[in-house]
C-alpha cells in the first residue's frame, strides 16, 4: 500500500526557516510529479510548489524566492525548504504524489509562524 509520510513541521518565529520532508513508501516505482499544498485556517487547500521527475520546479507567487522544492528520486522523497517565513505561511502542509496514474496524499504537517 502506497503511503506518504511527512515530517518537519513545527512552530517557528517570523523570518525563520523550516524544512519539510515527504517520503513515499510501499512501492518500487518512482513517483512522477510531487507537490506540496497547504491549507490555512478557514481557507482552501492551495498548491505551494511542485516538481516533476526531471527536477523542474514550479512555485506559487506567494512563496517564490523564499521556498525551494527538491527531490531525491532514489529515496522517493521530496523536500520543501522554507525560508523567511511569515505569519501568513501558517497552515497544514500536505504532500501529494502522482504515481502510476493515481494521486496520493500525506496526512499533513502543521506549520505555525508566530512570535
Amino acid at each position: 500500500q502506497v503511503q506518504l509520510v511527512e515530517s518537519g513541521g513545527g512552530l517557528v518565529q517570523p523570518g525563520g526557516s523550516l524544512r519539510l520532508s515527504c517520503a513515499v513508501s510501499g512501492t518500487v516505482f518512482v513517483a512522477d510529479t510531487m507537490a506540496w499544498y497547504r491549507q490555512g485556517p478557514g481557507k482552501e487547500r492551495d498548491l505551494v510548489a511542485s516538481i516533476n521527475l526531471l527536477g523542474t520546479p514550479t512555485y506559487a507567487d506567494s512563496v517564490k524566492g523564499r521556498f525551494t522544492i527538491s527531490r531525491v528520486n532514489a529515496r522517493n522523497t521530496v523536500y520543501l525548504q522554507m525560508n523567511s517565513l511569515k505569519p501568513e505561511d501558517t497552515a497544514v502542509y500536505y504532500c501529494r504524489s502522482y504515481l502510476r496514474g493515481q494521486f496520493y496524499w500525506g496526512q499533513g504537517t502543521q506549520v505555525t509562524v508566530s512570535s
